[in-house]
């Protein structure tokens, strides 16, 4: 199952056979993309300490799916055989924790990048003209209507929408018209608003390191989150980028609580497949470390 890209249709068979082997696994529809594909929400866990983790908000960065959904499976297996997962005791956490993921926001993207404009459907020739007529769609990261979903939330959205050079729908950076435009947005922001999560982190790839503060209103605790997530993985730790109106950005913004970005990996998007061993490696012991954070405590 892991030997190709997650694409929308395995993922959703991903899906199914998650559900069929783990009867603890919840997974519920919290959405529709532009083009229809249902929108998948998974959560594990009985614990009242809440973390969210998700992938693929942008296209090209697939990979994070892949390395998400392996995750899920191994903490699965490891909490129905009672075993550690990363030095941890998975029953514990389970108890403990209820871990919601979110693993592919743009199914959209990730099949065009994946299989090119066949896989636009009715938005066929609007794809062909943000691309400029060109059938390459590997540098692809917004949705199918060309809208970058990590620039889409109410955390200072005009001075990105302002700043980015991109002014019209286009394969990445433009921020739409006004926030919260696509459904795939407003399927994580509704989401996060109706759990209440403790912390959230949301997986992208480039640059193996991570980002945790946005304009100082991260609380103390992230801080510790951060030095624990660079312990168990080397990945570097960067407080504060300048950017804006990101899923992470706004999280931190509107509950003062634990946001993370975790680029996973480097070289050129998509990463190859054959990437996904050492990703997962480092990856895999960020996610148990944030299953395991009392961020109460």
């Amino acid at each position: 199952m892991w030997n190709t890209p997650c694409d929308s249709r395995r993922l959703e068979e991903a899906l199914y056979a998650l559900n069929n082997l783990y009867s603890f696994v919840n997974i519920e529809v919290i959405g529709q993309s532009v083009l229809g594909q249902d929108l998948y929400h998974i959560t594990i866990g009985e614990g009242a300490r809440k973390v969210h983790m998700n992938a693929s908000m942008h296209a090209n960065e697939w990979i994070t799916t892949n390395s998400l959904m392996l995750f899920l499976f191994h903490y699965c297996q490891r909490i129905d055989c009672d075993e550690e997962i990363e030095n941890k005791r998975a029953r514990e956490l389970f108890k403990e924790t209820t871990l919601s993921a979110f693993p592919m926001i743009n199914p959209d993207g990730v099949n065009l990048v994946l299989y090119g404009v066949k896989s636009a459907d009715v938005e066929r020739e609007k794809v062909l003209f943000i691309n400029e007529g060109s059938m390459e769609f590997h540098h692809w990261k917004a949705n199918i209507r060309g809208i970058d979903l990590n620039n889409q939330f109410p955390a200072n959205w005009g001075i990105e929408k302002e700043r980015k050079e991109a002014k019209r729908a286009a394969p990445r950076d433009y921020p739409g018209d006004v926030p919260l435009t696509e459904p795939e947005v407003r399927a994580l922001y509704t989401l996060t608003k109706k759990e209440n999560f403790d912390s959230v982190l949301s997986l992208h790839t480039q640059g193996e390191e991570f980002y945790w503060g946005y304009m100082n209103k991260e609380p103390q605790i992230s801080k510790k989150m951060a030095d624990e997530f660079a312990r168990v993985s080397s990945y570097k730790s960067v407080q504060m980028i300048d950017s804006h109106a990101g899923f992470k950005d706004w999280f931190i913004h509107e509950y003062r609580r634990p946001g993370f970005t975790i680029e996973l990996g480097k070289g050129i998007n998509p990463l190859p497949l054959s990437h996904l061993p050492s990703i997962y490696d480092r990856c895999s012991k960020i996610l148990v470390a944030q299953l395991a954070f009392d961020t109460k405590g």
